[in-house]
């Protein structure tokens, strides 16, 4: 069937040299076959074999096809894959780069912690001596000697009230006190005098 010019050149040989065609006195000049046809069971074996032959192609493109998506999808995966990493590299750097600033500012607070209480410690030191200072020429003396220096700008009911208070502690003592009620009452209307 694939081989139809080669059938009709052999044919028109072996007719031109047929004694029976040259003794009827003809002359072929030329064969041309019109038409070549398989027999059914012929044609469905062409048919299978061609068929055959065209899935093969076809399930060699689908191959070649899937290959190729199969690949691309695998260098887009390792892409993704490679950007997450990136990523993931940069948000570490990022993390650290925090921690990093965090660790700097305590250390920062701790420095400035240690330095606010240095300072304290020094103000109440310098508290404490000044305190000392003015204490120590007043320390032995008598608690209402110094409550009486202090008097000057106080009101002298105060003054009067301690030495009722005194008079109060050493009552055993004193045998009689009279007060009159002119000076008491004197004393509780006195307008309060400032030195």
């Amino acid at each position: 069937m694939v081989r139809g010019d080669e059938l009709a050149a052999r044919v028109l040989d072996r007719l031109k040299a047929n004694p029976e065609v040259t003794q009827l006195g003809v002359e072929i000049l030329n064969l041309a076959l019109l038409s070549l046809r398989a027999t059914p069971e012929m044609a469905k074996a062409l048919e299978a074999e061609a068929r055959e032959a065209l899935n093969q192609i076809s399930d060699e493109a689908i191959y070649v096809r899937r290959n190729a998506a199969i690949e691309q999808e695998r260098r887009i995966k390792e892409n993704e894959l490679q950007t997450d990493l990136l990523v993931q590299t940069k948000q570490r750097e990022l993390h650290e780069r925090e921690l990093e600033g965090e660790i700097a500012l305590e250390t920062q607070r701790a420095a400035l912690t240690d330095q606010k209480t240095e300072n304290e410690r020094k103000e109440a030191d310098a508290r404490a001596y000044a305190l000392k200072a003015v204490l120590e020429p007043v320390q032995g003396v008598d608690w209402r000697v110094l409550m009486m220096l202090n008097s000057q700008g106080a009101d002298a009911r105060n003054t009067i009230a301690m030495a009722f208070q005194e008079l109060a502690t050493n009552a055993q003592k004193i045998g009689e006190l009279n007060i009159s009620p002119d000076l008491l009452r004197t004393l509780l209307s006195a307008p309060v005098q400032r030195g």
